[in-house]
């Protein structure tokens, strides 16, 4: 404690005890003199009689409060019935957000939920033939034209729309036969420079290229399930490239072996 505050602490408890001594003599005066009064207590006396000594033995900023030196509030935590006042800077969001926004934030489906594969081990430009053929197709039947596609890249993409689909099932609860992919693109990795050996002493750099492939579901609209109803039901038409994307109706590949010629090698 600063010595100011202790020198004003010291004059305040003297005045409190002057007072004191005052009010006592007051008391004890007017108690002798009119007693027929109020059966020897007076209210004035009754709340000046006793609590002096406590008042002023209280820490210095509560006796400044009581003696209108100081226009803070008064200190609310040693009472128990009045509830604390809330900071003007916590934002009004925080104090009326509950359960309702949590279970609206659970419950809430997101329109899109995506899939991602790094490190493929293979060119951008291979994978991205296979992600171009089912981009925009029903998650069904892109299942299907993969199973069906001699390309080495099929069975990656087949694997990383199977992940999308389990995570917009499982994670998400979205319909999984009203999946649609709304996105398939191939990003560029790291491509790996590597010596390549060369006759008579020389020698160049050969590329491993890398990839990412992300693939990004959604749920079919009702506007787009009318147009697929539609479009099965025409026969004989000719359809546009995003119409057949929709309606598969005839698959590219005749054949359901992926990496054809790794398997000719083993079989013979």
């Amino acid at each position: 404690m600063v010595g100011w505050h202790r020198h004003l602490q010291s004059v305040i408890r003297q005045v409190g005890k002057r007072v004191e001594q005052n009010c006592n003599a007051t008391v004890n005066t007017s108690f002798y003199h009119s007693k027929s009064l109020i059966n020897g207590e007076l209210p004035c006396i009754r709340s000046l009689q006793g609590p002096l000594s406590m008042y002023y033995a209280r820490p210095l900023y509560n006796c400044f409060q009581h003696m209108g030196f100081t226009s803070s509030r008064i200190l609310l935590a040693n009472i128990s019935d009045d509830t604390p006042v809330p900071s003007p800077l916590t934002p009004q969001l925080a104090l009326t957000s509950g359960k309702d926004e949590a279970t609206e934030a659970v419950t809430s489906k997101p329109s899109k939920v995506q899939a991602v594969l790094k490190n493929i081990k293979q060119s951008p430009k291979k994978v991205n033939l296979v992600a171009a053929l089912v981009r925009g197709m029903r998650v069904e039947d892109a299942l299907l034209q993969l199973q069906v596609t001699v390309k080495r890249a099929s069975k990656t993409v087949y694997q990383v729309i199977h992940s999308a689909r389990a995570n917009a099932t499982h994670n998400h609860g979205l319909d999984p036969d009203r999946l649609l992919i709304a996105e398939a693109h191939v990003g560029k990795g790291f491509f790996k420079k590597r010596i390549n050996y060369h006759a008579r002493g020389k020698c160049g750099i050969k590329v491993r290229p890398e990839c990412r492939l992300t693939v990004v579901v959604r749920e079919i609209t009702p506007e787009e399930e009318a147009e697929i109803a539609r479009l099965r039901v025409k026969n004989f038409v000719k359809l546009s490239k995003r119409e057949r994307r929709l309606v598969p109706h005839k698959l590219i590949e005749t054949t359901p072996i992926w990496d054809r010629k790794g398997k000719a090698k083993l079989q013979s």
